[in-house]
């Protein structure tokens, strides 16, 4: 035990000293330019370092050094190499022989060749169109199809060998060097095992651990042997002159794993679907300017007969003073814009095309599985977290297996543990919402500040007050101090379950919920909230007894929420650009100017790639989360702002390359990992799309005039109500304010201006005038309006959701194609694996029986 552990830590000591840097940059392999190298590991010299005390080196050199010996008990083989540019850093290079590897794919499930795939697949009507936009095919080659199954070291001669140096390709032979390497002890304390690189990078034993890039990213590689991926990648798929090109899907899963093609796979689908979402959206943004001009009711607005001699009541108490309908006239010619008959096709054709989105991607999703491998990528094929098993300290019966294995906590454990973190998220809830409710108080004190700052006059000849009233600049400052909030909010949170993936979808769940909150919050606020319970000028409502409710902006409250969405969109695409490309970009920079002053030496592989930035250990986790907060913007709140599919395009067009630039110049190589789908963001999408049908059915509803306007129109514009002829929209304004007679003001609320000859003002609401028997009460034009609206949300909701499950059922998630292949495939590993097993029995048993009828008749 112990001495052969210290004979292998010696020897892995010995290497590190033993071994220069042969000056070959290119290079993958060990100074023997045969073994492979399959990941590196990178460690300050214990003897150098002047940070820590002397028996604290010691002790993490004697945890490195048993790590180490176990690694090469473990069949890895090791070769350490000093830094060329700083002589502290020591580089241990690791490489898994046929051996191991084999071994490990046993262990791990991994599908490897079998023979090529024989199924002859059409062609499809389009293909000649999308040829026009796909990588050329001589450039990135396209990889040979086979059929595969699980390895198994004792059926080896049934798998496709030509070549043992490249039947596992680097990305396999990464995965399963991980593998190892996350599951080798380094120590023993109170009977408990410590072990994995996770834990030791932690510690701050090993500074970095990583795979190799095969080459650079700017030239191709001076290595024959190499193929450059690297650089291919780089020039037909991160640079943005591919901006464009359609991705080169196959090669991305081939250098980077089935995680990361799946996630570029839906990024690009997505982003392929919102070019029918944005056209439209346009198509309904042009309708709205080009009828604005006929837009009956802004005319009334602008008119200095009607809208000019209209005084509108004061929107706050003591300081705020009557105004003028005319200040209004720009806001309402912006809002013919987005509150025109477009809008509501524009949100019936968006629930219908999340659906298209989703079910399609299914199938989409489906073929990736099947040309993957990852059809059958069950719980047995994935391994349990090192960070999980490092807790698995309590013994458990299965009721499956009947035999003891351990967990990490009880139940008594489970439900204390499962307790706290739904106090904890219920907590990050509570946060948000409180800090929402201070936004909303903000607004109701600073409008105060704003109308006593910003002159109002009844003419509202001003340029300033023609532009920015006392509501929108307290709209946009409350805007961005929401978005600040969020971004602050955004920067805590995290926690651990079982596998990688389960952790990773309890995550998912978890950060999504605190992010929806968060994000959607204010929004559903002014969409909803803002502006519905004010009362009326004689009887205010008021928030917690001394805020005066918040009345919308003369314009409306859907103008509201398109700024509100605007700056957290565009702020949070800046934001998110800066955080992701901008920071690694300079990091990698200042790296890169530092090593150039300190020396103009030949620099290898591994430490060029130690010196780019490590891929954070969510991975891809913030880019998914990012997509789909957007997507929740794009089809939650669509129906107060038509553009937003097309600038989801736009944004998503560049967030592909520079992921993609990211990922393939700026970051170290991930581990290369399987995912079969995108997880736990599959049911939130459909999650999001359920309640996109209800939240743009209450916009039109409830945030916009359009039901209020076809109910004047229909109903009240002709008798026995109206006083026209013929349905028209003339008089609209006119009779959707109503009148409050100034001395029932009370004193709380009576402005300090003087009063009027007419001594009446006008207010947004449908109420009885002064002097009718039911005076301030809502008048018949009021509950026509609200059963209206009601009648319209049922409506609307019921034919979006029976369209949406017809074509649920007529897309089906897998089609036949796909469905076909499987089962030839199953179908052709059975015959190959199973047939060929009887075929060695059948001539085994043959001798056996030759053997024996020869005895027999020796014997005779």
């Amino acid at each position: 035990g112990k001495g052969a552990a210290s004979q292998c830590s010696s020897r892995s000591m010995l290497l590190a000293f033993q071994v220069d840097f042969d000056g070959k940059p290119d290079s993958l392999f060990f100074s023997d330019g045969q073994r492979r190298i399959d990941f590196v590991l990178v460690y300050e010299d214990e003897r150098k370092k002047m940070t820590h005390k002397r028996s604290d080196r010691k002790k993490q050199k004697r945890k490195r050094q048993v790590y180490e010996s176990n690694l090469i008990n473990s069949g890895l083989q090791l070769e350490a190499t000093r830094s060329v540019l700083d002589e502290k850093l020591i580089f241990v290079k690791v490489h898994a022989p046929w051996e191991v590897l084999c071994t490990y794919a046993e262990v791990l499930h991994i599908k490897l060749p079998l023979q090529p795939d024989d199924l002859k697949t059409r062609d499809s009507a389009f293909n000649w169109f999308s040829r026009l936009f796909r990588v050329d095919e001589n450039i990135i080659k396209p990889e040979q199809e086979f059929f595969t199954a699980p390895f198994q070291k004792e059926l080896l001669s049934n798998f496709y060998i030509q070549d043992k140096d490249t039947f596992f390709n680097p990305a396999t032979r990464s995965r399963i060097v991980h593998f190892i390497l996350s599951r080798v002890e380094y120590a023993t304390k109170n009977n408990v095992k410590k072990f994995g690189i996770n834990k030791l990078l932690d510690t701050g034993i090993y500074k970095a651990a990583f795979p190799l890039h095969d080459s650079s990213f700017r030239h191709l590689s001076t290595d024959p042997n190499c193929p450059s991926e690297r650089y291919l990648l780089y020039r037909e798929w991160a640079h943005p002159k591919n901006i464009f090109k359609l991705q080169p899907l196959d090669f991305i899963r081939k250098y980077y794993g089935e995680k990361i093609g799946i996630y570029f796979a839906w990024l690009g689908f997505y982003t392929n679907m919102l070019i029918m979402a944005a056209i439209v959206g346009v198509g309904c943004f042009l309708y709205g300017c080009l009828t604005k001009d006929n837009c009956t009711w802004s005319q009334e607005v602008c008119d200095p007969n009607i809208g000019g001699k209209i005084i509108m009541c004061p929107q706050c108490d003591k300081v705020c003073t009557y105004w003028n309908l005319t200040i209004t006239c720009e806001s309402s010619k912006k809002l013919c814009i987005f509150d025109s008959f477009g809008t509501l096709v524009f949100a019936v054709f968006m629930g219908i095309w999340v659906t298209l989105f989703l079910e399609f991607w299914k199938r989409r999703q489906a073929e990736l599985e099947y040309e993957w491998d990852t059809v059958e990528y069950l719980e047995q094929e994935e391994q349990v977290r090192p960070e999980y098993e490092a807790r698995c300290t309590h013994v458990v019966m299965n009721e499956i297996t009947q035999q003891e294995e351990h967990v990490p906590y009880t139940a008594c454990g489970k439900c204390i543990r499962m307790t706290f973190c739904t106090s904890a998220v219920i907590f990050w809830i509570l946060l948000i919402i409180a800090s929402v409710i201070g936004i909303i108080v903000y607004r109701l004190s600073v409008f105060l500040a704003f109308s006593a700052t910003l002159s109002q006059h009844i003419s509202g000849t001003e340029a300033i007050r023609k532009y920015l009233t006392p509501q929108t600049a307290t709209s946009v400052t409350a805007s961005l101090i929401s978005f600040i909030v969020i971004m602050v909010l955004n920067i805590i949170y995290e926690k651990l379950p079982r596998t990688q993936t389960d952790y990773e979808n309890s995550l998912t769940t978890k950060m999504f919920l605190f992010q929806f909150v968060n994000y959607y919050s204010s929004c559903f606020y002014i969409a909803f909230f803002k502006g519905k319970f004010v009362g009326h000028p004689g009887n205010p409502v008021y928030w917690l007894g001394k805020y005066r409710n918040e009345e919308c902006d003369p314009g409306g409250c859907l103008l509201e929420l398109t700024t509100q969405l605007a700056i957290i969109v565009g702020g949070k695409a800046i934001w998110n650009n800066i955080q992701e490309v901008l920071l690694p970009w300079v990091k990698n920079l200042i790296g890169r100017y530092c090593a150039a002053a300190r020396s103009q030496k030949v620099i290898p592989r591994w430490e060029h790639d130690y010196h780019l930035q490590p891929i954070g250990k969510l991975g891809l986790f913030y880019e998914y989360l990012e997509m789909v907060i957007q997507f929740g913007f794009v089809t939650l709140f669509v129906a107060s702002f038509p553009l937003a599919p097309l600038l989801a395009l736009i944004n998503n067009m560049l967030e592909i390359r520079l992921d993609a630039w990211k990922l393939t110049t700026q970051f170290r190589r991930m581990v290369p990992q399987k995912a079969q789908d995108i997880g736990a963001w599959q049911p939130i999408m459909q999650g999001i799309a359920i309640l996109a049908v209800v939240t743009n059915a209450m916009i039109i509803a409830f945030t916009s005039d359009m039901i209020p306007r076809l109910v004047y129109y229909w109903s009240f514009s002709v008798p026995p109500y109206g006083s026209h002829s013929s349905h028209t929209m003339k008089g609209y304004i006119n009779s959707t304010l109503s009148v409050f007679n100034i001395s029932d003001f009370k004193n709380a609320s009576k402005p300090f201006s003087p009063w009027f000859v007419n001594q009446t003002c006008r207010y947004r609401d449908l109420r009885y005038p002064p002097g009718h028997q039911h005076q301030y009460e809502h008048n018949i034009y009021y509950w026509h309006v609200i059963a209206a609206k009601l009648a319209f949300i049922i409506v609307m909701e019921h034919v979006i959701y029976f369209v949406k499950f017809i074509i649920s059922y007529l897309i089906p998630d897998v089609s036949q194609k796909t469905k076909s292949k499987v089962k030839r495939e199953k179908y052709l590993t059975q015959k190959l694996l199973h047939e060929n097993d009887l075929k060695i029995v059948k001539k085994t048993m043959g001798k056996i029986a030759n053997k024996i009828i020869q005895g027999v008749d020796s014997t005779f």
